[in-house]
């Protein structure tokens, strides 16, 4: 049994310990499904881990405790509460805390984050968080002489460095996987990765970097209605040779083109960022809504999501906005998005016009309520938000009844469009990034690009033109989130400096 007397050397390395046996399993099924084990390669670099880990803690806790007891132990309450949950997700969903994920954390909203609310996350808070945090507060530690202190952290300095060396040969190896590593080492995959979010999110938002004026180029009523998907993936579409049909209206519906697409990122923030630029980058230029607004072009953005990059326009409206005028079951889904759309259209005093619906029909974990009833088309589905507990068949049920979902939006958008006989106007659907439904014992998505699944960044990108436009598409190929804008500037005959002629999908 535990003693609460207990000498500052010996408190932190049964803590290092628990943090150890807790909370990296994870982290060594990763190193041993990607080690030789049987070699004395393997061996070295597991042992050197096991080592290093145990012994990089300890001396942490150590400076903490022997620094300020009080805020040792807040911080040390703190790393195990957070542990908890954060093992909860990367066992339950095999998500990596990396940078991204703690973006994709950090933005989202409370009606995201409470889908995902289960008993099991709640032993795993119990268990693995609240009950090692009642003994480090009740523990009374003895601390150590400075003379003692000065000499421990100088031999524990010296002995990492010296594995550190031992080590060299394996650097290319460590490297390689050094993202994957972090991602799962705990406490620092979040306690290094939330920082580094917060220093990056200042820089990339210091000043949104203005684009050069654009010119409209005729009088001609002329619309857009681009349509943000949530986690949809082109592999689930039966536009794209899935074996359900997932898409009973869109494939019937003429002048409906698709072309295979991928993702810049798998999370959210930087997908919907990918969408609205006009090229791939880490700054913030100004995104498609923001620069048509400015030159003159009218431009709605309706919302059930989150994520996207500062938005300044006038007609910003999201559910709550949006919820007083709907009617129908509808509005406690994307449907919502469709209310009073075309009216809103008709009333606009300007000839070019620029509408986006921000779904969030295909987000997990529970994608069974993402949808009404009546498009539950595909039987049985998981209700469940602890998705390894659902059978594979009643997982992707679920996920494509989404789709199927998805499908009556876009099909309803179209329709909305062709009364408009008066404008020429144009339907483009694109997601942020792809999802992943189980395979490789993945689930969602958000892991690093590098080593994400296709699932995760293979997505649709799906376009309507009305007949009197009279556009074409130029020949199918694989196209980035970035030639959306491009392509909307050329449907709205808008000359830029930055417009590219490459990046545009109509002939």
């Amino acid at each position: 049994m535990l003693k609460n007397d207990i000498k500052i050397t010996h408190f932190v390395l049964i803590m290092s310990a628990l943090l150890f046996l807790l909370f990296h399993y994870p982290f060594f099924k990763f190193v041993f499904n990607n080690v030789d084990y049987k070699s004395f390669t393997g061996v070295f670099i597991i042992v050197s881990l096991v080592i290093s880990m145990l012994v990089a803690n300890a001396f942490v806790l150590f400076l903490f405790f022997f620094l300020s007891r009080f805020v040792g132990k807040f911080l040390l309450v703190l790393f195990f509460i957070i542990n908890a949950v954060a093992v909860y997700f990367v066992n339950t969903y095999s998500v990596i805390i990396d940078e991204s994920m703690i973006g994709n954390v950090l933005n989202t909203n409370y009606s995201e984050s409470s889908s995902f609310f289960s008993v099991k996350l709640v032993l795993y808070l119990v268990f693995l968080g609240i009950i090692p945090s009642i003994y480090i507060v009740k523990a009374k530690i003895i601390n150590v002489t400075l003379k003692r202190f000065l000499i421990s952290i100088s031999l524990t300095l010296l002995f990492l460095l010296t594995l550190v060396f031992a080590n060299s040969s394996n650097f290319l190896w460590i490297d390689k996987n050094s993202k994957t590593l972090g991602g799962l080492a705990m406490p620092w995959s979040y306690a290094v990765n939330i920082p580094l979010f917060y220093i990056h999110e200042f820089k990339k938002n210091e000043k949104e970097i203005l684009l050069p004026n654009a010119t409209i180029k005729d009088n001609q009523k002329s619309v857009v209605i681009l349509v943000i998907g949530e986690s949809a993936r082109s592999e689930n579409f039966s536009l794209y040779g899935y074996r359900k049909n997932t898409n009973p209206l869109l494939s019937k519906i003429p002048n409906v083109s698709h072309f295979n697409a991928t993702s810049d990122a798998t999370y959210t923030t930087a997908g919907v960022k990918s969408i609205l630029e006009h090229q791939n980058t880490d700054e913030l230029y100004e995104i498609l809504p923001n620069y048509l607004y400015r030159n003159n072009v009218d431009v709605v953005w309706r919302t059930t999501n989150w994520g996207e990059p500062p938005v300044h326009i006038k007609n910003y409206e999201n559910r709550e906005a949006l919820l007083p005028n709907c009617k129908g079951d509808g509005c406690n889904y994307d449907g919502i998005l469709l209310s009073g759309l075309k009216e809103e259209i008709l009333a606009s005093k300007k000839n070019k016009i620029l509408i986006v619906l921000h779904t969030s029909t295909s987000h997990g974990p529970t994608y069974s309520k993402k949808y009404p009833a009546q498009f539950e088309t595909f039987k049985p589905v998981c209700n469940s938000v602890e998705l390894g507990n659902c059978s594979h068949t009643e997982l992707v049920n679920a996920y494509d009844n989404t789709i199927v979902y998805t499908d009556y939006l876009l099909a309803n958008v179209i329709e909305d469009l062709k009364q408009l006989k008066d404008y020429k106007s144009a339907m483009i659907f694109v997601s942020d990034h792809g999802e992943s439904l189980g395979e490789n014992n993945l689930y969602m998505h958000g892991l690093p690009i590098s080593i994400a699944p296709k699932q995760q960044y293979e997505i649709p990108f799906i376009v309507w033109t009305s007949d009197n436009s009279a556009r074409q598409l130029k020949p199918n190929k694989v196209l980035t989130q970035n030639y959306v804008f491009h392509s909307v500037l050329n449907f709205l005959n808008i000359g830029s400096p930055i417009y590219n002629e490459q990046m545009n999908i109509f002939k």
